[in-house]
């Protein structure tokens, strides 16, 4: 006879809904762990101004922000890669360059009170505005600020460094022009690396120029863009400058109809050098050029190697922008020593380890090729300048210079 139905549910029923429990246990503490992510997300850039980039237009173009740190997500609805830059004057305050199509990127700025620009993906779209309304912090730092007799024996040096690697510069261009205008291909190619360089050890100061100066305001972009930035690429009538030539003659393996171009990248270095001299750089803003050098180093072009897409000659001019890091740390050197020298000691320690991660790319005939060079190897080079970025971050703090 058939056993009679126990009150008691098998014991392969009980664990299954047992189970089940556990299940629905951890699922529901998963959604709140997630719940409460989100929400510590949401708190942490509540003041997160989102900007749209479309083909030709930002939206919006015209903001407001309040002094002190501020992020801004820049969403790319565009179907080309793009960048957004806060200008103060013609000087770059922060960037983010090559956001993909469809994807987004956030910059973080700290802020004084004023009016900036700021840019929107292509070079010919409108530039909008940003303005930051002053805070009691912002008010208190400025009443704050020390006396700057310390830094006039810094500043002038530097000065004095901008004027000899204007020079430079002014040679090298010269010399690649004069190649160019021979036809004399091999040579163009060779002569392009120096002159590369020349402007790689000014870059980080040419990207400041004097606001009086605005009717210069593109020097840079005549000098440096790249052809992304322009509607037509490498076919647009505005794409001039040192990667125009090096389109020409590492693409395109050619010196026909550069003439024009390398005479004026002639005149715009004879210009660069004459701007550069013409300014005035407050002393907070010696440091923060290099700084920002190196984390746009570190955030897009160790990785992209998109700077020398054509000649591949990106270590040379890695080398180049810490050599004028070095320059300005050693300008800084005696009142970082008696100011923060544990601060210090901690630069030399992340400019050796850069240093060291360049040299070793390096062969008897000059540094390798950036298409030669691993993901693993870019890698290593990206972490080691945000190393030393972040570092020299510290050195405003350290000499009472923080604008806020």
């Amino acid at each position: 006879m058939p056993t009679p139905a126990s009150g008691t549910p098998p014991r392969a029923l009980r664990w299954a809904v047992a189970g089940s429990v556990i299940v629905m246990i951890a699922a529901g503490g998963l959604f709140y762990y997630a719940s409460q992510l989100a929400a510590a997300k949401r708190k942490v850039h509540g003041n997160e101004v989102t900007v749209t980039i479309h083909p030709h237009s930002c939206e919006p173009n015209a903001l407001t922000v309040p002094a002190g740190f501020n992020s801004f997500r820049i969403v790319n609805a565009s179907e080309r890669a793009v960048e957004w830059e806060i200008l103060d004057g013609v000087l770059v305050v922060e960037e983010r360059e090559n956001i993909a199509p469809g994807l987004s990127q956030v910059i973080n700025a700290t802020l004084a009170p004023g009016d900036y620009a700021i840019t929107c993906g292509l070079l010919s779209n409108p530039r909008g505005t940003l303005h930051v309304t002053p805070t009691a912090a912002s008010e208190a730092s400025a009443r704050a600020r020390p006396a700057m007799v310390a830094f006039i024996g810094p500043l002038s040096e530097f000065r004095v460094y901008l004027s000899s690697q204007g020079n430079v510069l002014i040679k090298a261009v010269d010399a690649l022009s004069q190649a160019i205008a021979t036809g004399d291909l091999a040579q163009a190619q060779a002569l392009y690396v120096p002159a590369r360089e020349a402007y790689q050890r000014l870059a980080p100061a040419a990207q400041r120029l004097a606001p009086a100066a605005q009717r210069l305001a593109e020097l840079d972009n005549s000098i440096n863009a790249r052809a992304d930035y322009f509607e037509k690429r490498e076919q647009d009538p505005g794409f001039i400058g040192f990667h125009r030539l090096e389109y020409g003659l590492f693409e395109q393996r050619s010196t026909q109809g550069l003439t024009p171009i390398a005479q004026q990248l002639q005149a715009n270095s004879v210009l660069l050098k004459q701007q550069l001299l013409a300014q005035s750089l407050p002393p907070e803003q010696l440091v923060s050029i290099v700084a920002r050098t190196l984390h746009n180093l570190a955030d897009t072009r160790a990785g992209s190697g998109e700077e020398e897409r054509y000649s591949h000659i990106d270590l040379n001019g890695f080398a180049a922008n810490l050599q004028v890091t070095h320059k300005v740390v050693d300008l800084l050197r005696p009142l970082l020593t008696k100011n923060n020298a544990d601060l210090l000691r901690t630069i030399d320690d992340a400019s050796a380890a850069l240093d060291a991660e360049l040299d070793g790319l390096k062969t008897a005939q000059g540094f390798n090729t950036y298409d030669t060079v691993s993901a693993g190897q870019r890698q290593q080079i990206s972490h080691k300048a945000k190393a030393l970025a972040d570092a020299l971050d510290g050195i405003d703090p350290a000499l009472g210079l923080s604008g806020l």
